[in-house]
């Protein structure tokens, strides 16, 4: 029987808690799935480990969006912005901006 997506990238984490790309994978693999827990923990992990992981913060900022943590996700975008002015990545901190932009005021 062929081993799911969710559970290479799951093995291969064990053997390399620290990739951050197949960190990456796996929260997004999660996510796909509907397990926003286990996304949750993916992504937190991932952004604890790898601040400037401009991708992560995008992707975590609208999964919390999606599940009206409208607070937790303006923080995550506002500091995805911060990483991406850090890594001079102007796309993505104007992507995340217009995310923030378009969440409801708190």
């Amino acid at each position: 029987m062929k081993k799911s997506r969710r559970a290479l990238l799951e093995e291969f984490l064990a053997a390399h808690p620290h990739d951050a790309f197949a960190r990456y994978g796996l929260a997004m693999e999660c996510a796909n799935q509907g397990d926003a827990a286990a996304a949750i923990e993916n992504f937190e992990k991932l952004l604890a480990e790898n601040p400037n992981y401009v991708a992560g913060y995008f992707q975590y900022g609208q999964l919390l969006a999606r599940l009206s943590r409208t607070a937790d996700a303006k923080r995550t975008l506002s500091e995805g912005i911060q990483a991406a002015r850090r890594s001079g990545d102007q796309h993505a901190g104007s992507e995340m901006e217009a995310a923030l932009a378009q969440l409801p005021a708190s």
